[in-house]
C-alpha cells in the first residue's frame, strides 16, 4: 500500500513533465526498482487510460504484459466502468476486445447527415427528379441537422452494406457474444404532400443471404401535415450465428407525383452494435 502511494504521489508531481500519464508511472517504478508487488502494479494500471496501458505499459516487462492480457484485468475495468454484459450467460471469449467495442461504441453508417452529399450510399432506385440534399425545414429533438435526403414523384431507395469483420467486428465475436444490434432512422413528410416512408434492414451471411430482416409496412403521409421529424426504431436480439454483413435500405417518394422533391424526407439514420447492455 506503501508502494502504491508512493507511485501516485510521483504520478501528481510529474504529470506536467511528460506527455500522458502512462510515461510518469513508469518512470516511478523505475525509481522503486522491482520491489512493487504486481497488485499494486495492477492497481496503479487500472487507473490508467486503457489505450495507454495496451499501447505503453504492456511493453514494459513479461510481467506487466501478462498482466495487461489477462481477462481479469479487464473484467475488473468493466465492472468499474459500469460495462455490464447484455446476457450474463453469454461472457465475451474476449474481454479487452469486449471493453473496447463497448467503449468506442459509434455509427457503422457513412454519411448519416447528407455532409458530403450522396457519397458512401448506393442509389438504389432514383425515380421522378432522383435523391436531392435539401436544407432541412424542420428541427430535429434535441439535435441541430443543416441539412437531408429528399425523394422525388418517383420511389427512391438508397443502402449502405456494413461489413462487419472491417469494422473490427470478428465473426468468432458475433456468433458468440451475439451484440443487439440497434438500428434508427429518422423521416419526415412536407406539409404540402403526400408521401411515403419505407425502411428495410437485414442481417446478412457470409453469402450475403439474410438471416434475420425487419421490413415494417410503409409509413403514409397526407397532404397538409405537420411536417414534423419521426423516428424509426429497432434492435435485433437473438438473430443466432453467421451474421457478418448489415444491409441498411430506406426512402420513399411523394404520393402526388409532382415534379420535384415533395416526396418524404430521411435524415441521421444509425446503426450501432451494442455488446454491454443499455444503461
Amino acid at each position: 500500500e506503501h508502494n502504491m502511494h508512493f507511485c501516485l504521489d510521483y504520478l501528481h508531481l510529474h504529470e506536467e513533465r511528460t506527455t500522458n500519464k502512462s510515461s510518469a508511472i513508469i518512470a516511478a517504478f523505475r525509481s522503486l526498482g522491482a520491489a512493487v508487488p504486481l497488485a499494486v502494479v495492477e492497481e496503479v494500471l487500472l487507473n490508467l487510460p486503457a489505450k495507454e496501458v495496451v499501447l505503453i505499459c504492456r511493453l514494459v516487462c513479461h510481467e506487466w504484459k501478462e498482466l495487461v492480457d489477462s481477462a481479469a484485468h479487464w473484467r475488473e475495468r468493466c465492472r468499474r466502468e459500469g460495462i455490464e454484459l447484455r446476457d450474463a450467460s453469454r461472457p465475451p471469449n474476449d474481454w479487452r476486445l469486449f471493453y473496447f467495442l463497448s467503449k468506442k461504441r459509434r455509427n457503422l453508417l457513412k454519411n448519416p447527415r447528407a455532409e458530403e452529399k450522396l457519397h458512401r450510399w448506393k442509389l438504389v432506385e432514383n425515380g421522378g427528379n432522383g435523391w436531392k440534399i435539401e436544407e432541412n425545414f424542420a428541427p430535429l429533438p434535441n439535435d441541430t441537422i443543416d441539412k437531408c435526403f429528399a425523394t422525388s414523384y418517383g420511389m427512391c431507395l438508397k443502402e449502405q452494406l456494413i461489413d462487419l469483420k472491417k469494422e473490427g467486428y470478428s465473426p468468432a465475436f458475433m456468433d458468440h457474444l451475439q451484440p443487439a444490434i440497434k438500428i434508427s432512422d429518422w423521416y419526415a413528410p412536407r406539409w404540402d404532400c403526400g408521401s411515403f416512408y419505407k425502411i428495410c434492414v437485414e442481417l446478412l451471411d457470409q453469402k450475403k443471404k439474410p438471416i434475420r430482416t425487419f421490413d415494417p409496412d410503409p409509413v403514409y403521409f397526407e397532404q397538409w401535415n405537420d411536417q414534423q421529424w419521426c423516428p424509426m426504431t429497432h434492435v435485433f436480439k437473438d438473430y443466432g450465428r453467421g451474421v457478418q454483413f448489415i444491409r441498411f435500405t430506406h426512402g420513399g417518394q411523394d404520393t402526388q407525383y409532382w415534379a420535384g422533391w415533395y416526396g418524404i424526407r430521411v435524415i441521421n439514420s444509425s446503426v450501432e452494435i451494442c455488446p454491454a447492455a443499455e444503461r
